[in-house]
Protein backbone atom coordinates (compact mmCIF):
# COMPACT_ATOMS: atom_id res chain seq x y z
CA UNK A 1 0.00 0.00 0.00
CA UNK A 2 2.98 2.03 0.43
CA UNK A 3 2.09 3.50 -3.33
CA UNK A 4 -1.41 4.16 -2.88
CA UNK A 5 -0.37 6.07 0.62
CA UNK A 6 2.30 8.23 -0.91
CA UNK A 7 -0.44 9.17 -3.62
CA UNK A 8 -2.78 10.16 -1.42
CA UNK A 9 -0.91 12.38 0.78
CA UNK A 10 0.85 14.07 -2.13
CA UNK A 11 -3.04 14.96 -3.40
CA UNK A 12 -3.98 15.72 -0.28
CA UNK A 13 -0.73 18.70 -0.57
CA UNK A 14 -1.43 19.49 -3.70
CA UNK A 15 -4.79 20.48 -3.03
CA UNK A 16 -3.61 22.18 0.17
CA UNK A 17 -1.34 24.47 -2.02
CA UNK A 18 -4.07 25.26 -5.16
CA UNK A 19 -6.71 26.27 -2.57
CA UNK A 20 -4.10 28.60 -0.70
CA UNK A 21 -2.67 30.09 -4.25
CA UNK A 22 -7.00 30.42 -4.65
CA UNK A 23 -7.41 33.02 -2.50
CA UNK A 24 -5.17 35.04 -4.19
CA UNK A 25 -6.83 34.89 -7.09
CA UNK A 26 -8.91 37.39 -8.42
CA UNK A 27 -12.78 36.10 -9.01
CA UNK A 28 -12.46 37.45 -12.44
CA UNK A 29 -9.39 35.09 -13.50
CA UNK A 30 -10.87 32.05 -11.36
CA UNK A 31 -14.26 31.64 -13.13
CA UNK A 32 -12.30 32.28 -16.40
CA UNK A 33 -9.43 29.42 -15.13
CA UNK A 34 -12.33 27.40 -14.62
CA UNK A 35 -13.61 27.12 -18.00
CA UNK A 36 -10.29 26.88 -19.38
CA UNK A 37 -9.93 23.58 -16.76
CA UNK A 38 -12.74 22.52 -18.63
CA UNK A 39 -11.80 22.80 -22.19
CA UNK A 40 -8.86 20.74 -20.89
CA UNK A 41 -11.28 18.19 -19.23
CA UNK A 42 -12.71 17.90 -22.16
CA UNK A 43 -9.77 16.83 -24.26
CA UNK A 44 -8.83 14.45 -21.02
CA UNK A 45 -12.06 12.91 -21.65
CA UNK A 46 -12.07 12.81 -25.61
CA UNK A 47 -7.97 11.55 -25.93
CA UNK A 48 -8.90 8.75 -23.55
CA UNK A 49 -12.23 7.59 -24.90
CA UNK A 50 -10.38 6.96 -28.33
CA UNK A 51 -8.27 4.19 -26.86
CA UNK A 52 -11.73 1.72 -26.67
CA UNK A 53 -11.90 -0.38 -29.56
CA UNK A 54 -15.46 -2.13 -28.69
CA UNK A 55 -17.75 0.39 -28.92
CA UNK A 56 -20.51 -1.96 -28.16
CA UNK A 57 -18.89 -2.58 -24.31
CA UNK A 58 -19.32 1.15 -24.28
CA UNK A 59 -22.89 1.30 -25.21
CA UNK A 60 -23.98 -1.67 -22.95
CA UNK A 61 -21.57 -0.79 -19.99
CA UNK A 62 -23.43 2.71 -20.51
CA UNK A 63 -26.57 1.70 -20.52
CA UNK A 64 -26.09 -0.74 -17.23
CA UNK A 65 -24.35 1.68 -15.46
CA UNK A 66 -27.04 4.32 -15.86
CA UNK A 67 -29.76 2.27 -14.42
CA UNK A 68 -27.77 1.04 -11.35
CA UNK A 69 -26.54 4.78 -10.61
CA UNK A 70 -29.88 6.00 -11.34
CA UNK A 71 -31.85 3.74 -9.44
CA UNK A 72 -28.99 4.16 -6.20
CA UNK A 73 -29.30 8.01 -6.95
CA UNK A 74 -25.43 8.08 -6.42
CA UNK A 75 -25.56 11.77 -7.29
CA UNK A 76 -28.44 12.86 -4.76
CA UNK A 77 -27.08 10.67 -1.84
CA UNK A 78 -23.23 12.80 -2.41
CA UNK A 79 -24.83 16.07 -3.01
CA UNK A 80 -26.54 15.25 0.25
CA UNK A 81 -23.36 15.02 2.09
CA UNK A 82 -21.82 17.65 0.42
CA UNK A 83 -24.23 19.70 1.42
CA UNK A 84 -23.63 19.14 4.99
CA UNK A 85 -19.59 19.93 3.88
CA UNK A 86 -20.98 23.63 2.56
CA UNK A 87 -22.54 24.67 5.39
CA UNK A 88 -19.08 24.12 8.34
CA UNK A 89 -16.95 25.54 5.08
CA UNK A 90 -18.95 27.95 3.76
CA UNK A 91 -20.04 27.22 -0.03
CA UNK A 92 -16.93 27.98 -1.89
CA UNK A 93 -16.76 31.25 -4.36
CA UNK A 94 -17.65 30.15 -8.04
CA UNK A 95 -20.65 28.15 -9.45
CA UNK A 96 -19.10 24.76 -8.81
CA UNK A 97 -20.05 22.90 -5.67
CA UNK A 98 -17.75 20.65 -3.30
CA UNK A 99 -19.73 17.67 -5.28
CA UNK A 100 -18.89 18.64 -8.25
CA UNK A 101 -15.05 19.47 -7.64
CA UNK A 102 -14.95 15.55 -5.75
CA UNK A 103 -16.70 13.77 -8.77
CA UNK A 104 -14.06 15.76 -11.32
CA UNK A 105 -11.25 14.49 -9.11
CA UNK A 106 -11.73 11.64 -8.32
CA UNK A 107 -12.44 10.50 -12.07
CA UNK A 108 -9.06 12.01 -13.40
CA UNK A 109 -7.21 10.63 -10.43
CA UNK A 110 -8.69 7.34 -11.61
CA UNK A 111 -8.79 7.03 -14.70
CA UNK A 112 -6.53 5.00 -17.33
CA UNK A 113 -4.03 2.37 -17.51
CA UNK A 114 -1.54 4.01 -15.02
CA UNK A 115 -3.96 3.75 -12.15
CA UNK A 116 -5.01 0.31 -12.85
CA UNK A 117 -1.60 -1.14 -13.89
CA UNK A 118 0.49 0.78 -11.16
CA UNK A 119 -1.74 -0.70 -8.56
CA UNK A 120 -1.36 -4.00 -9.75
CA UNK A 121 2.74 -3.65 -10.01
CA UNK A 122 2.52 -2.68 -6.34
CA UNK A 123 -0.16 -5.45 -5.42
CA UNK A 124 2.20 -8.32 -6.83
CA UNK A 125 5.56 -7.48 -7.00
CA UNK A 126 6.19 -4.35 -4.83
CA UNK A 127 6.85 -1.94 -7.36
CA UNK A 128 6.16 1.30 -6.93
CA UNK A 129 7.71 3.08 -9.90
CA UNK A 130 4.21 3.54 -11.34
CA UNK A 131 2.21 4.82 -8.87
CA UNK A 132 5.58 7.07 -7.63
CA UNK A 133 5.49 8.65 -11.04
CA UNK A 134 1.52 8.88 -11.09
CA UNK A 135 1.71 10.64 -8.03
CA UNK A 136 4.24 13.16 -9.18
CA UNK A 137 1.47 14.32 -12.18
CA UNK A 138 -1.30 14.19 -10.12
CA UNK A 139 0.66 16.88 -7.49
CA UNK A 140 0.79 19.30 -10.32
CA UNK A 141 -2.70 18.40 -11.44
CA UNK A 142 -3.73 18.41 -7.53
CA UNK A 143 -2.77 21.86 -7.36
CA UNK A 144 -4.04 23.16 -10.61
CA UNK A 145 -7.70 22.16 -9.97
CA UNK A 146 -8.02 22.98 -6.21
CA UNK A 147 -6.99 26.25 -6.91
CA UNK A 148 -10.51 26.59 -9.19
CA UNK A 149 -12.92 23.58 -7.96
CA UNK A 150 -11.93 23.68 -3.83
CA UNK A 151 -11.53 21.48 -1.04
CA UNK A 152 -13.63 18.96 -3.43
CA UNK A 153 -10.43 17.50 -5.40
CA UNK A 154 -8.70 17.11 -1.73
CA UNK A 155 -11.83 15.27 -0.29
CA UNK A 156 -10.78 12.91 -3.90
CA UNK A 157 -7.95 11.80 -2.10
CA UNK A 158 -10.50 9.01 0.10
CA UNK A 159 -11.88 7.74 -3.40
CA UNK A 160 -8.14 7.49 -4.57
CA UNK A 161 -7.14 5.30 -0.81
CA UNK A 162 -10.76 3.33 -1.77
CA UNK A 163 -10.16 2.55 -5.32
CA UNK A 164 -6.66 2.39 -5.85
CA UNK A 165 -6.06 0.28 -2.58
CA UNK A 166 -8.78 -2.57 -2.95
CA UNK A 167 -6.57 -2.97 -6.20
CA UNK A 168 -3.37 -3.52 -4.35
CA UNK A 169 -5.06 -5.42 -1.45
CA UNK A 170 -6.97 -7.88 -4.54
CA UNK A 171 -4.19 -7.68 -6.70
CA UNK A 172 -3.90 -11.69 -6.85
CA UNK A 173 -7.73 -12.28 -7.44
CA UNK A 174 -8.01 -9.01 -9.55
CA UNK A 175 -4.94 -9.86 -12.10
CA UNK A 176 -6.43 -12.10 -14.37
CA UNK A 177 -9.85 -10.34 -15.41
CA UNK A 178 -7.43 -6.73 -15.71
CA UNK A 179 -6.21 -7.51 -18.95
CA UNK A 180 -4.47 -5.09 -21.53
CA UNK A 181 -8.18 -5.06 -23.75
CA UNK A 182 -10.01 -4.72 -20.42
CA UNK A 183 -8.29 -1.75 -19.16
CA UNK A 184 -8.28 0.08 -22.74
CA UNK A 185 -12.08 -0.44 -22.64
CA UNK A 186 -12.31 0.68 -18.70
CA UNK A 187 -10.45 3.88 -19.67
CA UNK A 188 -12.76 4.63 -22.78
CA UNK A 189 -15.76 4.17 -20.28
CA UNK A 190 -13.94 6.43 -17.36
CA UNK A 191 -12.82 9.09 -20.11
CA UNK A 192 -16.23 9.40 -21.35
CA UNK A 193 -17.83 10.25 -18.03
CA UNK A 194 -14.47 12.88 -17.76
CA UNK A 195 -15.79 14.30 -20.82
CA UNK A 196 -19.43 14.66 -19.41
CA UNK A 197 -17.65 16.67 -16.59
CA UNK A 198 -15.86 19.01 -18.80
CA UNK A 199 -19.02 19.69 -20.38
CA UNK A 200 -20.66 20.21 -16.99
CA UNK A 201 -17.69 22.16 -15.86
CA UNK A 202 -17.55 24.77 -18.74
CA UNK A 203 -21.29 25.09 -18.27
CA UNK A 204 -22.78 23.28 -21.46
CA UNK A 205 -24.45 20.98 -19.20
CA UNK A 206 -25.64 19.64 -15.71
CA UNK A 207 -24.95 15.90 -16.51
CA UNK A 208 -25.58 13.71 -12.87
CA UNK A 209 -21.84 12.67 -13.88
CA UNK A 210 -21.83 10.11 -10.45
CA UNK A 211 -24.88 8.14 -11.60
CA UNK A 212 -23.37 7.35 -14.64
CA UNK A 213 -19.87 5.47 -12.88
CA UNK A 214 -21.31 2.31 -12.35
CA UNK A 215 -20.30 2.04 -15.99
CA UNK A 216 -17.01 2.35 -15.36
CA UNK A 217 -16.39 -1.13 -13.77
CA UNK A 218 -18.71 -3.11 -16.45
CA UNK A 219 -16.07 -3.61 -19.07
CA UNK A 220 -14.53 -6.01 -16.95
CA UNK A 221 -17.16 -8.52 -17.65
CA UNK A 222 -18.03 -7.32 -21.05
CA UNK A 223 -14.99 -6.83 -22.66
CA UNK A 224 -13.94 -11.03 -22.44
CA UNK A 225 -17.56 -11.98 -22.87
CA UNK A 226 -18.16 -9.93 -26.23
CA UNK A 227 -14.83 -10.97 -27.19
CA UNK A 228 -16.04 -14.59 -27.47
CA UNK A 229 -19.38 -13.75 -29.10
CA UNK A 230 -18.40 -11.23 -31.59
Amino acid sequence: MLGVIVNVIVIILGSGIGMVLKKGIPERISETMMKGLGLCTLYIGWSGALKGSNTLVLIISMAIGIVIGEGLDLDARLNRFAKKLEQRFNKQDGSISIAEGFIAASLLFCVGAMTVVGSLQAGLSGNYEMLYTKSVLDFISSMIFASTLGIGVMLSAVFVLLFQGSIVLLAQVVAPFLTDGVVAEMTCVGSVLIFALGLNIVGITKLKVLNFLPAMFFPILLTPLLAQII
